[in-house]
C-alpha cells in the first residue's frame, strides 16, 4: 500500500517540475529586438534629416538663431540618442543572456540576472538587496538620461525668455513710431520674436523624440526585471528556499 502511494506521489512530482519548466520555457519567449527598432527610429530620423536639409530648413534655423541654442539643443539630442542606442544593445544582450539560462537550466553565466540569481541563492539576511541593485543596474542611467531629456526643454525656454527680452529692448528703445520707420522696426522686431518660437520649437521636438527612445528604453528593462524575478521564484519554490523579496 505504501509503495503504491509513494509511487503516485513521485509521478505528481515530476508532472508538477514538467509543468513549471513549460512554463518557464513558454514564458521565456526571444528577447524583443530593442536595438533594431532604435535603428529603424534613427533611419527615419536621418531621412528627415536629410528632407530638411534639402528644403534649406536647418539653414534657416540656425541662422535665425544668433543666440547659438538651436545648435546646442541639436547637438544634445544627438548625444543622448546615440546613447540610446548603445543602451538599447546592452538591455537586448542582457536578455539574451536572461532566455539563454532560462532554456538551457544553467544559471551561473554571466550577466545582471546571473548575478542577481546568484545573490539569491546565497540567502542573503535582507532579500530585497539583490533585487535594488538589478534595479540599479537596469534603470539607474536612466534617471539620468531623464534628467538630459528635460536639459532641452529648458534650453528652449531660455530661448523664449532671450527672444521676448530682446523684443522688449528693442520696443523700449523706439522713440516713435513713424510710418518712414515701421519696415526697420518690424524687421528688428521679427529677430527677438524668431528665436523665441524657434528654440522652443526645437527643444520640444527634441524632448518628444528623446523621450520616446527613454520610455521604450524604461519599458525594455521593467520586463527584464520580470522576467528575472519570476524565474527567480519558480527556482526558489523548486529549491525549497524562500521567494526573492520575503524574509527568511
Amino acid at each position: 500500500m505504501w509503495a503504491i502511494v509513494t509511487l503516485r506521489r513521485r509521478r505528481m512530482t515530476a508532472a508538477t517540475d514538467n509543468r513549471r519548466t513549460g512554463a518557464a520555457l513558454r514564458g521565456s519567449t526571444l528577447p524583443e529586438p530593442i536595438w533594431l527598432e532604435w535603428l529603424a527610429l534613427v533611419g527615419l530620423l536621418g531621412f528627415g534629416t536629410w528632407l530638411l536639409g534639402v528644403r534649406g530648413v536647418w539653414g534657416l534655423l540656425l541662422s535665425s538663431d544668433p543666440t547659438g541654442l538651436t545648435l546646442v539643443i541639436l547637438v544634445v539630442f544627438v548625444a543622448a540618442s546615440f546613447w540610446a542606442g548603445r543602451r538599447a544593445r546592452e538591455l537586448q544582450q542582457q536578455r539574451a543572456a536572461l532566455h539563454h539560462a532560462v532554456t538551457t537550466g544553467r544559471r551561473d553565466g554571466a550577466g545582471w540576472v546571473a548575478d542577481y540569481w546568484a545573490a539569491l541563492a546565497q540567502r542573503p539576511t535582507d532579500f530585497d538587496a539583490p533585487l535594488d541593485v538589478l534595479m540599479e543596474q537596469t534603470h539607474g542611467p536612466h534617471a539620468t538620461a531623464w534628467w538630459v531629456n528635460g536639459i532641452q526643454l529648458k534650453l528652449g525656454l531660455l530661448g523664449k525668455v532671450i527672444g521676448f527680452s530682446i523684443l522688449a529692448i528693442q520696443i523700449g528703445h523706439t522713440e516713435s513710431f513713424d510710418a518712414a520707420q515701421s519696415q526697420a522696426l518690424l524687421k528688428s522686431l521679427t529677430s527677438g520674436l524668431g528665436i523665441a518660437l524657434l528654440t522652443t520649437m526645437v527643444g520640444l521636438v527634441g524632448n518628444i523624440l528623446l523621450g520616446l527612445q527613454l520610455t521604450r528604453l524604461d519599458r525594455y528593462a521593467d520586463a527584464l526585471v520580470a522576467d528575472a524575478q519570476r524565474h527567480g521564484l519558480t527556482h526558489g519554490a523548486r529549491d525549497g528556499g524562500p521567494a526573492p523579496g520575503t524574509k527568511a
